[in-house]
């Protein structure tokens, strides 16, 4: 019990210290596993990671990223911005509604946050600055569009939580389809309806090509749409229909953008060795995360930690929906001072099984966790989608600017967040009758 007590703390003061979240939780589960277990603690950590790299479904992991890695590369946000943006800019508010949209596609083809956050945030801020929109709206929709990659699959981090809570990557997959489109209509709503009330705040703006023939916009918008749309229904439409599993999914869709590369005419060998050496980085440091949280999570159970967690619950008496609240509160708490993967590589091996022990979906829970971990990424200090807006917005956008234009859509997620829990079937509707 001694042990269990002071893990948390050691963990959370090298962390403030600085030291990588990875090497952390490693060195923090070196030091309390060979106290309690000796040298044992060698062996078992030994097998936990010959676990790790023998798990089919972290195979999709690299898959994912090099999806996102050469989407990069391949002109296909480029496109869909001119294409999508050719509908809307008519609209209130219309550069804006498009932006949403097309986070949606990339963030549905790329399953990596960073990507679809950097890409769009490169393309549509320039634009939205230029017609003079509202500084927090255009912080607000690239930050929130940007983040939707967290909730929309296919999505590295959901990935990476069915693996540690050992839930199917299927079912998780298909249950946050609605709650990530509603997520993303929501926020449509309120900047259509903000816009339409305050037009000074995203002003329509005539598109040069209004005199263009409908089949010449159809046409553009098809060249443009229907690449992403065939690789969405590719990844996501194999899961669904139950033809393949996550994973080879995740190598057509590889496999898919690759091709689109090729059929754009953007493919060369550099940008071939960039997407590669991009994916590598980016899967070594995940992967070494969550063979840190593995080693801490293992140490802590094995030394009574979920009995103490349960013991102080009881003595609380939060019974199981103050504790589902309760976890999820420290879920978005947790996501003021650290990442997503270290919340999901703390928080789930713990919060998961407690939830089971009392009854609740565990499908319906990941879908409110990963909302939540969704509000948390947009909420300061930490923010980490706030942190990549400010790497490529210009000068005149202030830190200001990001922290006030995120609060509607924080607002936003939390009507969400209420809605799955008051309606569990948004989570589960789509899993029972597409995989039963």
């Amino acid at each position: 019990m001694d042990i269990v007590t002071w893990m948390f703390p050691v963990l959370l003061t090298l962390i403030f210290l600085g030291v990588p979240i990875a090497y952390a939780l490693m060195s923090t589960a070196f030091f309390f596993g060979v106290l309690r277990f000796g040298e044992n603690a060698v062996l078992v950590f030994m097998h936990k990671v010959d676990d790790i790299t023998g798990a089919s479904i972290l195979a999709a992991v690299p898959l994912f990223v090099f999806m996102g890695a050469m989407l990069e590369k391949s002109g296909t946000a480029e496109r869909l911005f001119e294409a999508i943006h050719l509908w809307t800019q008519r609209l209130p508010g219309g550069l804006a509604l498009g932006t949403i949209a097309m986070c949606v596609v990339f963030a549905a083809c790329s399953g990596v946050i960073g990507a679809t956050e950097t890409v769009v945030g490169l393309l549509a801020t320039p634009v939205m600055l230029k017609h003079g929109y509202d500084k927090g709206l255009i912080s607000g929709t690239i930050t929130a569009g940007g983040s939707l990659g967290a909730i929309i699959p296919p999505s590295v981090v959901v990935i990476i939580l069915a693996s540690v809570a050992e839930m199917s990557l299927g079912d998780m997959f298909i249950g946050m389809f609605i709650p990530g489109l509603l997520m993303a209509g929501l926020y449509m709503v309120y900047i259509l309806i903000r816009c339409s009330l305050d037009p000074s705040a995203g002003p329509r703006v005539p598109h040069p090509d209004d005199a263009m023939p409908l089949a010449a916009k159809l046409k553009m918008t098809g060249t443009a749409l229907f690449p992403p749309l065939l690789l969405i229904v590719a990844v996501l439409g194999s899961i669904m229909a139950g033809i393949a599993v996550p994973t080879e999914a995740a190598a057509v869709g590889a496999v898919g953008t690759t091709l689109m590369t090729v059929a754009y005419g953007t493919f060369s060998w550099p940008v071939m060795r960039e997407a590669m050496v991009k994916t590598l980085s980016i899967t070594a440091m995940i992967l070494t995360i969550v063979v840190g949280g593995t080693m801490f999570a293992s140490v802590f159970l094995s030394s009574g930690g979920f009995d103490a967690v349960r013991a102080v619950l009881a003595y609380w008496e939060f019974g199981p929906w103050g504790t589902l609240i309760l976890i999820l509160a420290l879920v978005f708490l947790a996501g003021f001072v650290l990442d997503g993967l270290s919340i999901i590589l703390i928080v789930v091996p713990i919060g998961f099984p407690l939830i089971e022990s009392f009854g609740f979906d565990p499908i319906w829970f990941a879908v409110l966790f990963l909302v939540v971990k969704q509000t948390s990424y947009l909420t300061p200090p930490m923010a980490g989608a706030i942190f990549y807006f400010r790497a490529i917005a210009p000068p005149e956008i202030t830190l200001a600017h990001m922290y006030r234009g995120v609060v509607p859509f924080i607002l936003l997620d939390l009507v969400v967040l209420a809605l799955v829990m008051i309606f569990p079937e948004l989570a589960l509707w789509l899993p029972e009758k597409l995989l039963g």
